[in-house]
């Protein structure tokens, strides 16, 4: 079976980056694979991709070395399988609120006797190979995304569960929630001190962690905190950010700030 470059990554000690897709095209998708991510990553959740584009942007990906990731709209085990079976080396679970939640979407990621998962890799045999099915529980990343005071209060207790591979901080909704303005690279001193506690517990339970950001040196920063990979942007906001660049120059004018977050 095709290797989780990610897990060797991390099992060497070397943090990694990955790219966000939120644009439903398969051309942008390999234009963003050609830019040296280590991984990348089709967002279903608040991207504008439906199921069949996502298949389309996971075969563009694959023409790289960048590791095909997939954050599914919920904890619903239809979508999870179904990306699996598309050729999704890891799946990022939004909204992962307790033990029950976290080994509920644990079990769909994994085949039998370790999970619930339906066998039909129809794609997966293609991309990770003829032998797929007897090696996938062991390639296949589970990343449930931590975001919410509750999953804060329950934070031990998720990252217990047999076979959660990583978590994944989704620092706006973590604000939203504890009642601060959401976004990214957070400076908020409560939600900062939330987001290090996360990845401390992370850290005692031999669990990887990854944070979405806003600019590389925040990303850097998480690194050193203890993160094991972070997310840049996206592929939506890096052509918007780019292009008001651009215009602005033209127009001898300054910049806009970055805004936005996805």
């Amino acid at each position: 079976m095709r290797e989780n470059l990610l897990k060797k990554a991390w099992a060497e000690g070397r943090a990694t980056i990955n790219g966000w897709l939120a644009i439903p095209s398969s051309f942008s998708a390999e234009v963003m694979a050609q830019m040296g991510w280590d991984s990348l990553t089709v967002d279903m959740q608040h991207g504008v991709v439906d199921y069949q584009t996502m298949v389309t942007m996971l075969q563009a990906v694959s023409t790289t070395a960048a590791v095909p990731l997939v954050r599914v709209p919920w904890r619903e085990p239809g979508i999870i399988m179904k990306s699996l079976d598309a050729g999704a080396y890891g799946i990022i679970c939004p909204m992962i609120n307790s033990r029950a939640e976290c080994e509920e979407f644990v079990a769909a990621c994994r085949y039998p006797p370790k999970g619930n998962r339906s066998f039909g890799p129809i794609r997966a045999f293609i991309y990770g190979g003829p032998d797929y099915p007897v090696h996938a529980n062991d390639h296949v990343l589970t990343i449930a995304m931590i975001e919410t005071t509750e999953a804060l209060a329950a934070l031990d207790e998720i990252l217990a569960v047999p076979g959660l591979d990583a978590i994944y901080v989704g620092p706006a909704d973590l604000a939203n929630s504890m009642g601060k303005p959401p976004g990214f690279d957070q400076e908020e001193p409560s939600v900062v001190e939330a987001i290090r506690t996360i990845v401390a517990a992370a850290k005692r339970h031999g669990v990887r962690a990854g944070l979405h950001c806003g600019a590389p040196a925040y990303a850097k920063k998480a690194i050193g905190w203890g993160f094991d990979f972070t997310t840049l942007l996206s592929d939506a906001r890096l052509m918007t950010m780019k292009g008001q660049e651009i215009v602005a120059a033209m127009r001898d004018r300054p910049a806009p700030g970055a805004g936005g977050t996805y």
